[in-house]
């Protein structure tokens, strides 16, 4: 398919709707327990989840995924999201359950579950992906289910949002700014704003002149415009500590748009590090279970 129209047909219907990639591990694969939970989003989408406990901590993380993929990463060795991501450099899989690993064992409880229109939560808003504009309300959820539950409701929670999870996060912030009240501490690798990594994208399709035709073919789908998805506007309404990280030299956004959403925070207790050696954003969310000291160091001088 090498009409310039087909392909943008095709990459507007991939960015509006996205496949629903498998839940291909579980916390029990690295000898976790864990319980599977279901929770109402903030406008009542079902959420489907784990809750993977630290007997004896006082500390939660819960945790948000990026566009496309599902609590437990994605399948990015296998097909069709290796042929859509390999020309990028990131055709390799994702597995976020290490992750949640290094949390049980730094003394945290975590909660990871899929946004809606991923993984096994409910479909909502017609299957679009709004880039956080809806997602917001699972956030938003993800609190209430952790505040309301006899298990949970005392323990300090942090937040460990990746991209998507990040600007949904942020907007969640602008939205409903009342339901982070004592949230202690954000972790928030690789958040991008929608025209940004849409522009890098259709640049390696040599189609960086159509950009606007573009957004004209995302509206059409979902009526939702890259103005309104901004997360560097969103960034704006964020009130607790927060370190950013991100892939320096990631083929898919480009510096500014961190640096910017970073000057944004409205808080002296921030944090902005770059992950060096690497052209890979999926290397970005590899990173915690790489590296994950500056993380946990972040976690545990704001949690305690």
């Amino acid at each position: 398919m090498s009409d310039p129209e087909q392909i943008l047909e095709r990459f507007a219907d991939g960015f509006s709707f996205q496949r629903r990639s498998p839940i291909l591990h579980a916390p029990g694969d690295h000898g976790l327990d864990y319980e599977r939970v279901s929770f109402p989003s903030h406008d009542g989408v079902p959420l489907e989840g784990w809750y993977i406990p630290a007997p004896g901590s006082d500390k939660l993380i819960i945790a948000n995924h990026p566009m496309g993929f599902n609590r437990s990463g994605l399948p990015t060795q296998l097909e069709p999201w290796h042929s859509e991501w390999a020309a990028s450099g990131n055709g390799f899989e994702v597995d976020f359950v290490p992750d949640y690993r290094i949390l049980h064992d730094a003394g945290y409880h975590v909660l990871a579950y899929d946004l809606r229109n991923h993984g096994h939560s409910g479909a909502a808003n017609g299957g679009i992906t709004s880039s956080g504009v809806y997602e917001a309300r699972d956030v938003v959820g993800s609190l209430a289910f952790a505040r309301g539950r006899p298990e949970t409701r005392d323990l300090a929670i942090g937040l460990f949002s990746r991209c998507m999870g990040a600007s949904s996060t942020f907007a969640a912030m602008t939205q409903f700014p009342d339901a982070f009240d004592g949230v202690r501490a954000l972790v928030a690798p690789q958040p991008v704003t929608a025209r940004t990594i849409v522009e890098r994208r259709l640049g390696m399709l040599g189609l960086a002149d159509r950009i606007d035709e573009f957004e004209q073919k995302i509206i059409l789908r979902t009526s939702i415009g890259f103005a309104e998805r901004d997360a560097q506007s969103w960034a704006k309404n964020v009130r607790v500590p927060t370190f950013l990280y991100q892939v320096r030299e990631d083929v898919l956004t480009e510096p500014g748009d961190l640096q910017t959403m970073f000057a944004n925070i409205p808080v002296a207790d921030k944090k902005l590090a770059w992950i060096e050696g690497t052209t890979a954003r999926f290397d970005g969310y590899l990173e915690f279970q790489r590296r994950p000291a500056p993380m946990l160091d972040w976690f545990d001088r704001h949690m305690a």
